[in-house]
Order: C-alpha cells, then sequence, then structure tokens
C-alpha cells in the first residue's frame, strides 16, 4: 500500500523569499516543533527537526493587484488535538495559526486545509493599525480568546469563533512591544512597553466586564527612546499609530515569564536585563549591557535549568545563568549564531530565536525513566572531539534562529558539568552517556532519578553551542529567472556527444548577488553561488549544466561610465569564470542576455550600443558586432517533436500544427518540408551548426538571422502582409519557436505571424504593455502548441491559446493570485506526455518563487484538478511530524503509543535496544499484527490494536512516524509502565501540561498510599528547630540544605507546576524568600511578613513587624499582629479574642492581617480557608504543606483542586491535587466532564499499575498485612471509586469501547496523507 498524493497545489510548490526588519521578527515554534516564521507577505513552516520547508502560506491582499503586506505577527493555537470524537467530528482546531500584517488584519490560518477560516479586523473605514504582536488566552475551558495589540499602543481581545473585538485598552503615548502569557495561568497574560510600562491583564470571561487589568511600571532608563522619538518627530514622519517596531525597528524591547518561579518575568530592554516580581511589583535584579556586547534584542528563559539566553542585535547569545540560592543572574557564556566562516560581507543579521519546548519535555521523561543502557557504537555526539572523559553532561536546549539571508538555523546549547565526578558507580551510566551522539541521544544524557540539583550545581557547568542542522532557503530578493531548454544539439559540459536533456532546475539571480538552483522536484534550493558583488541583472542557461549572468556598476554619475561584468557559472564544478573583461569603463551598461537553445551562442544587449554575438565555447569568443537598433530579440526554442505518421491519409500539417488566423490549405506540404529542410529534419532536430534568433527594430520592422559557425545571415522568412506593421505601438516582447514568431506591444496587442507561410493575426488584450512572452512547452500528441503565457507591465499574467478561434474569451487570467505581483515568469520544460501538466514558474514581486499548475481540457484552460500520475515531492529524509497526519490516524497513532506497541514496528533497527529478532520489520501486513503490541489492552476492543497498525502501515513504511532519536526513547521507556507511554504520546503531540500530568501520576499515588499506610504522617515534615529560627539568612541556608537528596530535583525543570507534595511546597516558597530581603517600602513588607508566616517562620516575621515606623499607616495592625504571635499566654481568651479581631481585619484590611492572628493560636485550617477565599491559592497551599497534616491537608488540596479546574481550566494539574488528596472520584469525573473517554480509561489502567508496582516493591508480611487491613475496613481496594464494580468505572470503560470504534471507522475512511 503507498501514499496517494494528493493534486499539486500552486501554494504547495513555493518557496519564500527571505525575511527582513520588516517582518518585525515574527516567528512561533509549536510544542509539536513547527515553526511559522513571517518572509515578506507569507508565513512559512518549517519542520524544525529535520529541517524541511513543509508550506508556505502567502497572506491574500486588501485589493487585487497590488502587493500584500508585510506579515508581522505569527502565533500557533494552544489548542490540543481534540478527541471529542463521539460528540463532534474531527476537526484541525489544533492546526490554527494566527497571522497579522501591518495593515491591521488578523488571519486565522487553518494549516491543513491551507486557507483562512476567520479575518479579525477593526472598522476598515479606520486607520489600519498594524498588529505589533500576537498571544492566545485562555477564556474558558474550551475555548480562547486572540490577543493583539493594534498599531502603537492599543491592546485588543477577540473573539475566535466570531472575529469580534470584546476588549480593548488604550496606553498612549506608550509604544506597546510584545505580549506574552503566564504559564502558570493561561488567563494571565502581560504587555510590555517600550518605557518599561507593563500592563497585567487576567481574562475570566468572553465580554467586557470580564477583564481585569493592572498597571504596572518597570524602571529602566528610556533616555535613548526619547532622543529616537525626537528624531522621528524631527523628521515628520509621524508614526504615532505605527507599531513599535515600525517606528523603532533597532529599538527592541522583550520579555518572557519564568517557567520556573510563579510571578516572575525577565525583561531585557536594548542595555539591561531585569528581573521583575509581578507580585512585589519590584525589580529583583537589573544588569546592564557587558562591555563590548551588542544590544540585547529577546531573552529566552531554558525551560530544563534557570538559565537565560540573550538574543543580540549583532547575531550573539550570551547565556546566563542564576546564582544558588538568589535572582541574580550572571553571563557565563557569549556565542555567535552566525558562523563567521562562509558568510557574506556584510553579515547577515539575525532576526529572531525560539526555544523548542518539545525538547526539554522529551527530556525530563528521559531523566525519570533513565536506565537506558549506552553500549551501542553509533550513539556518540554530534562532535565526539569536544568531549572529555572527565565531562558530565546536564541537559541539551534546542534553540532555532532565523536570519535575513534565507536561512534556519538549529543550534544545540550543551551544559556540561566540568567539576569532579564523583567515584560513585551511579554515575557511571550519566557518564558514559555524556559522550553519546547529541542528534541521536538528546534525551538521553540527563535522566537519572537520583542526580538532584545540588549535584548539578551550574556554577560547575560549562555551554557550548553546536550548529545541527540548516535550512536554506532564497537568501534574497529575485531578480531574474531562468530555466534550462536545450535542443536536440546541445551537449554536455563534460564534452563528447553526450546529448544534453532538460534537467529539473530552476535558476534565479538575486539583488544580493548571488544566483540560486532551486530542485524542482524537491522544490528546494540546491545549490547556491556567490557570483556578483550587485544586483544579478541577466541570467541564461548555457544547455544544461552552465549559466551565464551579468551585472554593472555605475563607475561616475557624471561621466555615466559603466563597468560590466559576465560570468559563467559551471554547476558542477562550481567555478565561476569571468569573460569580456575591459581594462576601462564602458559608455553603455548590458541591457539583456539572450542564449541559444544549444548554449553555444550568447546575444548580449547593450542601451544604445551594438548587439555582440559570442560563440560560448571552453574560452567564450567574439563572432561580431551588429549595429541595428534591436527592440527585441530572442532565439528559437527547440522546435516541436512530431508524431510518427502511420500512413498517407493525413497530411503533416494538421490542425494541430498550425496557428488561428491562417487558413487551413495555405501552406502546402512541399513548402513545409522544404522551410524545414533548412533548419530541422522531419524529427523536429535543428541543423547541427545553425541556429536562428527573430527581432524587432525601433521603426517595427522584423527580421530573423541565421547564425552557421561564426557567419550570420538572413534566414530569408515569408514576410507578413504590410497591413500587420502597425505603427500605433512598439514592440517590447517576442518569443520563437519555429516557424512562429509572437510579438507583444506597449498597447497590449499580440501579434504572431508564420515565418514560413507569412501567414499572421493579431488580437489586443486590452491590458497595459506586454513585457514577456512565453511558449509553452509541447510534446507529441498536443492538441494545441500556440499557448503562450504573457506577462504585463503591471506584474499581472494571463495565458492565451492561440490556436483558439478566439485566444482572447478562451484566455486564462490571474485570479488565483490576490496579493501577487509577478516579476518574471516562464514555462517549466519538463513536460514528456500530453497527459503532464503545464507548469508556470513564477518569481513574485514578494521575492517569493513559485510554481503554479495550468490544468488542460478541452473547452478551456483552468486550475480543475485531473485525474493523472503525480509525481512524489522528493525529501532527502521522511517528514517525521505526526501532528500533519490526518486527525483520525494522528489519533490512531496516539493510542498505539499509549497501549504500547514494540520497537520492530517502526522499521528502525536501531531502535530496538532490547534485541527482540522474532518480528521482522518488513514483513506483509497481512497477518496478524496484534502481536506486535507489548501486551493486549486490558480495557477496549483487542481487536482495534490491529486495525490502527493497518491504517498506519503506509507511514511506518515510509519512515515517517518517529525519527531515529524518539523512537530510541520510546524504545527505553515503552516497557516502563503506562505513564511513562503515556506521558511519551502526550509530549509527541505538544500536549505538555498532560505529559507532566502522567509524570506526576506515579508520585501522587505513592503519596497517597504512603498517607494510608502511616508512612508519611507517624513524625511531623518539619523539626521544631525551623520554627524557632533567628532570622531569615538562616532559614535560607536551611531550605537550601534541608532537600532529601534521593528523590527527583523537580525544580530543575517545570515539573514544579505539578507540585503538591508538603516538603514541595514548603521548599519553593521558602527558597523565594531571600530574593525579597533588600526590598523597601511598606507593601514589600507586608508581603516579606505574609511569606514569613507562611513557612511557619514566625520569630522572623516579628521581628520585621516592630520595625515598622510610627509615623506608618501600618503601625498599630503590625504592632497588634506583633503581639499576638508573639503571645503565649491565656491561650483560650486569647483566641477567642482574636477570631473577633480577624474577622473584623478580614472585611477592612486587604492585607490579609487576619490570617496571621489565626496562624498565632494555630487555627491554620481557618487561616487557609480564608487565604483560598482571598484568591491566594498558591499562599494557602504553602501554609497547609508547612502546619496541617492527614485529612486537614487533603481538605486544603481539594479544594484547591476544585479552583484550578474550575476556574483556571487546567484540569491536568487538578487532577493531581484530586490524587493527592485521594478524591479518585472527582478526578474521574473531571476526565468525564472534559469529554476524555481515552484519558479516563489510561488513567485508571495507569493507577492500576501503580498500586500493584507499590505492594510489589514495599517488601514484607507486616506491610502487605496492613493493606489488607485497611482495604478489609474500607470494604474496598486502596484505589478507592476506582475497583471494577464500580459504575463510573464501568462507564467509562464501556466509552472507552465506543470511542475506539468510532476511531476505527473515521481512520478508515480517511486516506492516508502526505506532501
Amino acid at each position: 500500500m503507498s501514499i496517494p498524493r494528493p493534486p499539486l497545489e500552486s501554494w504547495d510548490c513555493m518557496l519564500p523569499g527571505p525575511p527582513s526588519r520588516n517582518n518585525g521578527g515574527a516567528a512561533d515554534l509549536s510544542p509539536t516543533g513547527l515553526l511559522a516564521y513571517a518572509a515578506g507577505s507569507s508565513v512559512v513552516v518549517v519542520e524544525s527537526r529535520s529541517m524541511q520547508l513543509v508550506s508556505v502560506l502567502p497572506m491574500p491582499s486588501p485589493s487585487s493587484p497590488s502587493l500584500s503586506p508585510f506579515v508581522t505577527a505569527v502565533r500557533w493555537t494552544p489548542q490540543i488535538l481534540r478527541r471529542h470524537l463521539l460528540t463532534h467530528e474531527a476537526s484541525n482546531s489544533h492546526l490554527l495559526l494566527a497571522a497579522g500584517d501591518r495593515h491591521g488584519r488578523i488571519a486565522l490560518w487553518d494549516f491543513r486545509s491551507k486557507s483562512v477560516i476567520l479575518w479579525f479586523e477593526f472598522d476598515p473605514d479606520k486607520s489600519k493599525l498594524g498588529i505589533q504582536d500576537l498571544c492566545w488566552i485562555q477564556s474558558k475551558s474550551d475555548s480562547w480568546v486572540l490577543a493583539s495589540i493594534n498599531g502603537s499602543s492599543l491592546l485588543s481581545l477577540w473573539n475566535t469563533s466570531t472575529g469580534r473585538c470584546i476588549w480593548k485598552y488604550d496606553a498612549s503615548p506608550e509604544f506597546f512591544s510584545c505580549i506574552r502569557s503566564d504559564p502558570f495561568d493561561t488567563r494571565h497574560f502581560c504587555a510590555i512597553g517600550l518605557k518599561g510600562f507593563l500592563a497585567s491583564v487576567k481574562v475570566l470571561g468572553e465580554t467586557e466586564d470580564d477583564i481585569v487589568i493592572k498597571e504596572i511600571q518597570i524602571s529602566t532608563d528610556s533616555s535613548e527612546l526619547q532622543k529616537l522619538e525626537r528624531d522621528v518627530a524631527g523628521a515628520g514622519n509621524g508614526g504615532s499609530s505605527s507599531p513599535a517596531s515600525a517606528v523603532f525597528p533597532l529599538h527592541i524591547v522583550r520579555f518572557a515569564f519564568s517557567p520556573h518561579w510563579r510571578n516572575i518575568v525577565f525583561a531585557s530592554f536594548p542595555k539591561e536585563l531585569i528581573v521583575f516580581d509581578l507580585q512585589y511589583e519590584s525589580s529583583l535584579f537589573a544588569a546592564g549591557l557587558p562591555r563590548g556586547c551588542s544590544k540585547f534584542c529577546d531573552v529566552l528563559p531554558d525551560l530544563y535549568n534557570e538559565l537565560l539566553y540573550c538574543v543580540h542585535l549583532d547575531g550573539k547569545l550570551s547565556t546566563w545563568r542564576r546564582k544558588e540560592g538568589e535572582q541574580v543572574h550572571m553571563m557565563c557564556t557569549m556565542e555567535e549564531l552566525i558562523p563567521s566562516i562562509g558568510t557574506t560581507v556584510p553579515s547577515p543579521s539575525i532576526l529572531t530565536v525560539t526555544i523548542s519546548r518539545l525538547d526539554s519535555t522529551l527530556q525530563n521523561i528521559g531523566r525519570i525513566y533513565s536506565d537506558i543502557p549506552s553500549s551501542s557504537p553509533n550513539e556518540d555526539f554530534d562532535n565526539p572531539f569536544d568531549f572529555s572523559d572527565d565531562s558530565l553532561l546536564v541537559s541539551k536546549t534546542h534553540l532555532i534562529s532565523v536570519s535575513d539571508d534565507g536561512k534556519i538555523w538549529n543550534w544545540v546549547v550543551t551544559a556540561e558539568n566540568v567539576g569532579e565526578v564523583e567515584k560513585d558507580a551511579n554515575l557511571a551510566t550519566v557518564a558514559d552517556i555524556s559522550k553519546m551522539k547529541g542528534q541521536q541521544t538528546d534525551f538521553v544524557g540527563n535522566r537519572s532519578s537520583h542526580l538532584t540539583k545540588s549535584t548539578f550545581s551550574l556554577t560547575d557547568t560549562s555551554f557550548k553551542i553546536s550548529l545541527v542542522g540548516q535550512l536554506h532557503l532564497l537568501s534574497s530578493t529575485v531578480t531574474m529567472l531562468a530555466v534550462p531548454s536545450p535542443s536536440l544539439m546541445a551537449t554536455l559540459a563534460c564534452g563528447g556527444n553526450n546529448q544534453a536533456v532538460p534537467v529539473p532546475l530552476v535558476a534565479l539571480g538575486t539583488q544580493s548577488g548571488t544566483i540560486d538552483v532551486i530542485d524542482v522536484s524537491a522544490t528546494a534550493v540546491a545549490a547556491s553561488f556567490s557570483v556578483h558583488n550587485g544586483t544579478v541583472r541577466g541570467l541564461r542557461w548555457l544547455g544544461n549544466s552552465r549559466l551565464v549572468s551579468f551585472s554593472y556598476t555605475q563607475v561616475n554619475e557624471k561621466s555615466g561610465g559603466y563597468n560590466n561584468r559576465l560570468v559563467v557559472t559551471c554547476l558542477r564544478s562550481g567555478l565561476n569564470r569571468t569573460f569580456r573583461v575591459l581594462q576601462k569603463s564602458e559608455r553603455a551598461p548590458i541591457r539583456a542576455l539572450r542564449a541559444s537553445s544549444s548554449g553555444r551562442y550568447l546575444l548580449i544587449l547593450f542601451r544604445d550600443a551594438p548587439v555582440e554575438v559570442w560563440a560560448m565555447t571552453k574560452n567564450p569568443v567574439m563572432l561580431r558586432s551588429l549595429a541595428l537598433p534591436f527592440t527585441v530579440l530572442e532565439w528559437t526554442l527547440p522546435t516541436v517533436p512530431r508524431p510518427v505518421q502511420n500512413g498517407p491519409s493525413k497530411q503533416s500539417s494538421s490542425s494541430s500544427d498550425r496557428l488561428a488566423g491562417a487558413p487551413s490549405g495555405s501552406s502546402s506540404p512541399k513548402k513545409e518540408s522544404s522551410a524545414y529542410s533548412k533548419t530541422g529534419d522531419s524529427d523536429g532536430s535543428q541543423d547541427e551548426t545553425s541556429e536562428s534568433f527573430a527581432f524587432a527594430l525601433a521603426n517595427g520592422a522584423l527580421g530573423v538571422f541565421e547564425v552557421h559557425g561564426r557567419r550570420i545571415r538572413d534566414f530569408r522568412p515569408k514576410w507578413p502582409s504590410s497591413s500587420f506593421v502597425l505603427s500605433d505601438g512598439l514592440i517590447t516582447a517576442m518569443a520563437y519557436r519555429l516557424p512562429h514568431v509572437v510579438m507583444g506591444d506597449r498597447s497590449g496587442n499580440i501579434r504572431w505571424w508564420d515565418v514560413t507561410t507569412g501567414h499572421s493575426s493579431s488580437f489586443n488584450t486590452h491590458r497595459e504593455g506586454i513585457r514577456r512572452i512565453k511558449f509553452s512547452p509541447v510534446v507529441a500528441g498536443d492538441r494545441s502548441r500556440g499557448r503562450v503565457a504573457v506577462l504585463f507591465y503591471d506584474n499581472t499574467f494571463s495565458v492565451f491559446d492561440l490556436d483558439s478561434p478566439d485566444p482572447l474569451a478562451n484566455s486564462l487570467l490571474q485570479p488565483q493570485f490576490p496579493g501577487t505581483l509577478v516579476l518574471e515568469l516562464d514555462w517549466l520544460p519538463l513536460r514528456t506526455d500530453k497527459n503532464d501538466p503545464l507548469v508556470l514558474c513564477i518569481a513574485g514581486a514578494d521575492s517569493s518563487f513559485r510554481f503554479v499548475e495550468i490544468n488542460i481540457n478541452e473547452k478551456n484552460l483552468g486550475y480543475i484538478p485531473q485525474p493523472r500520475a503525480i509525481k512524489e515531492r522528493f525529501r532527502p529524509m521522511p517528514l517525521c511530524s505526526p501532528i500533519l497526519l490526518p486527525t483520525p490516524h494522528a489519533l490512531a497513532l496516539r493510542m498505539v503509543l499509549q497501549l504500547g506497541v514494540r520497537p520492530s514496528w517502526f522499521n528502525f533497527n536501531t531502535f530496538d535496544t532490547t534485541k527482540e529478532k522474532k518480528h521482522n520489520p518488513m514483513e506483509s501486513s497481512t497477518g496478524d499484527l496484534r502481536s506486535y503490541m507489548i501486551n493486549l489492552p486490558p480495557v477496549g476492543d483487542s481487536v482495534v490494536p490491529e486495525l490502527l497498525l493497518k491504517v498506519l502501515e503506509p507511514y511506518r513504511k515510509e519512515g515517517s512516524i518517529l525519527d531515529d532519536e524518539r523512537g530510541r526513547l520510546y524504545t527505553a521507556i515503552v516497557n516502563k509502565g503506562s505513564a511513562a507511554r503515556f506521558a511519551f504520546a502526550a509530549a509527541m503531540f505538544g500536549e505538555f501540561s498532560e505529559a507532566f500530568f502522567w509524570l506526576q501520576l506515579p508520585r501522587a499515588l505513592n503519596h497517597l498510599m504512603n498517607k494510608l499506610l502511616n508512612k508519611s504522617t507517624e513524625k511531623p515534615l518539619f523539626p521544631a528547630s525551623i520554627q524557632e529560627l533567628g532570622d531569615t539568612s538562616m532559614l535560607g541556608s536551611i531550605t537550601s540544605k534541608g532537600r532529601t537528596e534521593n528523590r527527583p530535583a523537580l525544580s530543575n525543570g517545570q515539573l514544579r507546576l505539578m507540585a503538591f507534595e508538603q516538603e514541595e511546597l514548603w521548599e519553593i516558597a521558602s527558597e523565594r524568600i531571600p530574593w525579597h530581603e533588600k526590598l523597601e517600602g511598606e507593601d514589600a513588607i507586608q508581603n516579606r511578613v505574609h511569606e514569613l508566616v507562611s513557612v511557619g517562620n514566625l520569630e522572623a516575621a516579628v521581628s520585621l513587624l516592630l520595625s515598622t515606623s510610627p509615623e506608618s499607616s501600618y503601625f498599630y495592625a503590625n504592632a497588634l499582629r506583633a503581639v499576638a504571635l508573639s503571645s503565649a499566654v491565656s491561650r483560650s481568651l486569647l483566641e477567642l479574642a482574636v477570631k473577633v479581631v480577624a474577622a473584623n481585619m478580614v472585611r477592612t484590611d486587604k492585607s490579609l492581617s487576619g490570617t496571621h492572628l489565626l496562624c498565632a493560636v494555630g487555627r491554620y485550617q481557618e487561616a487557609c480557608s480564608q487565604l483560598q477565599d482571598a484568591g491566594c491559592w498558591m499562599d494557602a497551599a504553602t501554609l497547609a504543606a508547612t502546619h496541617l497534616q492527614g485529612s486537614d491537608y487533603s481538605r486544603v488540596l481539594q479544594r484547591w483542586a476544585d479552583h484550578v479546574l474550575r476556574t483556571e481550566h487546567n484540569i491536568w494539574r487538578a487532577v493531581i491535587l484530586y490524587m493527592a488528596a485521594g478524591a479518585l472520584q472527582e478526578a474521574l469525573a473531571a476526565f468525564r466532564d472534559a469529554q476524555q473517554p481515552e484519558t479516563g480509561a489510561m488513567f485508571i489502567l495507569a493507577c492500576r499499575e501503580i498500586r500493584e508496582e507499590f505492594i510489589q516493591n514495599i517488601g514484607g508480611e507486616d506491610e502487605e498485612a496492613s493493606i489488607s487491613s485497611i482495604e478489609g475496613k474500607q470494604q474496598q481496594p486502596i484505589l478507592m471509586g476506582l475497583n471494577p464494580e464500580n459504575e463510573d468505572v464501568i462507564a467509562v470503560f464501556e466509552c472507552y469501547g465506543q470511542y475506539q470504534r468510532k476511531l476505527v471507522h473515521l481512520c478508515m475512511d480517511s486516506q492516508p496523507f502526505s506532501d
């Protein structure tokens, strides 16, 4: 079974031009590894792992014909692959892409169908407010709104179902720069201005009343910006409503939320890096621009380690690490993102850098499930000489950068421990892993669960950057286009009599002086040659392996002298050889080049100077010059092949061989054969030594010359009637293919002439002047030989069939290209059969290059798909991106990965480290494929996995399911339990919250079962000494030293988002306390007191309260709290008084003082309730983790889980909290309400598996007896609510079976698809 290809779409066969500063660095890397970036007026999508172009989405223009505005913002939807098959049809909502442009339009693209499904736009009568940035914000559990920065200062929210604006906020005269969402709360986002203004917005619904905004100011030096504003105002450019990227393109301000710490943001100003606390509304750290460094233009936090990557304006990348225990960052390395070798001068600019979140998540999975054998000899790092034996690989971070020369760079930043390696047997495996190959084992290096943060101190870590991949697209604005169409007498460049054939290559000349050679079969840049120092102004093929090009420079504007440069480029050797080298400048510049089909002759046209004829031998020789006032001239194309005649019943001049306008009997067989005897034989091949070209002179005269060796003679054609030469238009374009000459003039007239019979005709196109005319390629059996593509001076084109009775009525205009202005066009000469499509090569004014397919039927030209064999698009390696599969097939692959499939099924022998030999990867799929599953699924239909494997068989054969590295990771974890497979499957489809949920589920369930066995509640979590600390510095030291060494260090990754254990919550809160010691002001003191009380350090809180000045408005409240906290007398009376005071204070005081009084008398449960009522959920959890145990702590967690689920819409974090609280019924209900039957079933399977493993690992008969005792008392297993007899569990499994059957039907109805 092979994958049938869809009909060729013109937009799928497109190469984008290079991005520029006008695109504002717009780029976004999706959770599944698809990079979308803005290039001109298009959005380019690249698969970042294999570095291959996936597709290009050109933005339609507001009016046609006109050039589309620059795309300035791009953002992928955060929506996941929807699994609501039982209630909804399969959709592409996970492949939506929002793109905004300079005219203020926002298009919502469906990437699957490559069409705009919704426009977001203000009243078109208003002034256009260009889009500066975009961001998706969650408004409900199943819906998102789109936030945008319009113009300089307008912040807007859009309903993504209706396209209407639901909220606007104008911050004039601020200039907003960028907008980002909070990873800890998807309802919250911030927008930052060039002067440090920060708008913090929380979306509680989809109406204007549901939006809460808070204005914050980050202190920074804006003197340079003020100077720029004065310069802009002085230049009279206005720009008050233009986006910041348009008014100040080099003054860039960016910020990013910390993925490790709530309420912490990193802001980069041109000369300053700031760490800002949103809760305290204060800067925790500020660093000036290091000496010798260029200005900051972006900041990227590492998702795995506490590192910052700062991008600089000169293309360099600095790495900053956080000092232990503080929010202080120090620069440790500076690397170049543009290699100094092999780049042009001046060096290209880096426009944007993105960081891969998918690789970070898979690294987390690999770290937790770490015991992978690493003895395979082919698992060395990309550059094994970079590693020393005593280094220890800590982590790898994938960065993708985009430069303005059309290149996309794939970098790996490697962190290595250069300190002394501990002599511990457990570290041997990791030391071996550090030698592995990076591209194959990115996620193997730092997976050991016993490696904690203290083991990998960032102070002993070195960083280096390696280039591991690159995608080269068009390097500059396209100026010229050339296709090879060698005649039968053209020979190969290597010599001899070997005939040259058309090659699937197209050459493009660019504004930067390079020549890009495009591989038609792959729609990719096959080679790029730096030939000229200036714009390539002419380009032609010489045969099929050489190119000739020219450029010129003006020596002196007054004297008008020019230096003309002519170069022959050999594609095989890459050598550039100049010819016609003169010692001094010339009076006239070169106007154009015309090369004969054989590549033997070249005509050089000058502006107001004679035409030169050159023989293009190994050392080109000028034959002669022609001092005639040529306006246009063209060599003849290769002659039309003639079908073999089976008998004399039909004369050689058939109706398909003549053009409209010539009488049917006008050309006798004798005359036609006589004409062709001079130029070609009966097969249509030309004479070995002669070629001809047609021309028009300035006075309207026409002619045909023949070049024979070194001689040039008149072809002596049969002239048209005198009425043919009209005086109303100068001939501006011509096409010549024996025996027909077609001409166009500046009045829009098209005329054609048969040089053998003299017959001619003409018609008016009613368009502007004609710039190019190109004959379409013809093969034996074609109905028409008179199809031409015509390019007009207004940069539009049409296709005419001159064999039709009325060419104008049957023409094909350009309605399918709104927003595309055509600079150059030509036909692709690769047709070999009459059923092959006609394909136009188009160089657009937007710097893009496209293949446009012209479909032919007997009635008219058009773009109607016709059944035929389609050539597959060549790719150097499979495109392994599961998210691009049709939705049913993607869901099928997700289920197969979850249930567990043997590595041998993937057809990669390198995956299978378990050495399974009984399954042949290449065996036929007609057998029972269920043997490939590691186990028959305990739920659902056992036949479903086999059916899904059959559906996925075409992708498996192509190797386009998993690449080698991810396949190797799946091999390592496939037998590590259900939770590991579920996490891997979720991560592969970009569902990171779900992946973290599965990674935390075993810990949450073990926590619950340990609590039920009274193992975690026999001793208090913290010794009394912690509550008797004298100062916060000692608290900080104990906090940093008092961590458990035998558990995973979640602080190194994003798993802290799912924190629930008491010790963990306490550590997170305690580590933040030293950051705020130096902050001043009453509000900061109130927040610090609150933090100290939450972690139980009452003595430090009292000391801070008593330091309040008597003049402060907080003095009495602070004194009251200090007395209450330090009081140890008359406890019952004090409780009564404190409860009354606390109730009054809660009603009138927003400082949460009442909770501190409740803590002073031990009413921690009530204090947690008050904090939760006030919306301080994290503080309540910290307080509960410090003081509460058992069911009291569980109640706090369960209420917190309800809030996270219903208000924050984060089901995965809520279920983890439900699990820690022991509320398994609520966890299962959450999946049911979210319409995720397959997740509910997988959740039950994982919980049962973890429980069995827990019982096996506890050891000893006493523990097993205690479990039996507990289950006997509760009359149900420890997993309350998940026993097989439970009605909800039965309903979940039945729903899962229905889901499987529906998925199988959808998969069978969907055709396998690939590009």
